[in-house]
């Protein structure tokens, strides 16, 4: 779901598209390169193209780096998430490393949406555990925010009961099932071809924006 009353990422300010073709281009880059078999004269010629794409976008990396995440957005679970969370490992938009995954709101649910392809093989044909635990806790993040008790993640259980395939659409589901003052219980599960693969139950520590905002500055000192 997208506000597009909310300005983008500072970074993307004049740059949205072509961030993001930069970002496709290397997502499309990183399936190749876990599946290609070229020569290794191919193979280093391309590493020393990449080097010198790096080297020319390398000179345009601010000093400090600008922050990842926007914290002055309305937190009011009508915002897009991703989009305020633009270069976020797991659904950040500009991102490559991001998982290939879509947010929506269906208050009080968070949802995610996506299909996993072959770089994010764990077992044989199968998404890698940790890439599912990546996906919950994000999941369980945006079903607090959805629920206006934002804040860090104390504890994730994830209990996995069945494989989940790749090249298979998945749907995560998550909310808030409890509120203790500012500890937050939430849950979540994982549904393939209609049926429950991965569930997960989180604890987090709700924190207003304030809290949020001097915890990042701390960690920046």
């Amino acid at each position: 779901m997208t506000n597009t009353s909310e300005p983008p990422h500072p970074a993307l300010a004049g740059r949205e598209e072509e961030s993001a073709a930069l970002t496709d281009a290397i997502r499309r880059l990183v399936a190749v390169a876990t599946a290609t078999t070229a020569p290794p004269d191919a193979t280093l010629a391309a590493a020393r193209e990449l080097e010198s794409v790096a080297d020319a976008l390398e000179r345009h990396v601010p000093d400090p780096p600008l922050p990842k995440t926007m914290l002055h957005l309305s937190d009011d679970g009508r915002a897009d998430l991703a989009g305020r969370m633009a270069y976020d490992a797991v659904i950040g938009r500009h991102n490559p490393m991001a998982l290939p995954l879509e947010v929506a709101f269906e208050p009080p649910k968070a949802l995610l949406r996506g299909t996993f392809t072959r770089p994010y093989e764990g077992p044989p044909g199968c998404v890698h555990g940790a890439v599912l635990a990546g996906a919950f806790d994000i999941l369980c993040a945006a079903a607090n925010f959805v629920a206006g008790v934002a804040g860090p993640t104390a504890r994730l259980e994830i209990v996995y009961r069945r494989p989940t395939l790749l090249g298979e659409p998945c749907l995560f589901e998550g909310e808030v099932e409890a509120r203790d003052g500012k500890r937050v219980r939430t849950v979540g599960r994982l549904l393939q071809r209609g049926r429950v693969t991965v569930e997960a139950t989180g604890d987090f520590v709700h924190l207003d924006r304030e809290d949020i905002a001097r915890m990042a500055a701390q960690m920046m000192e």
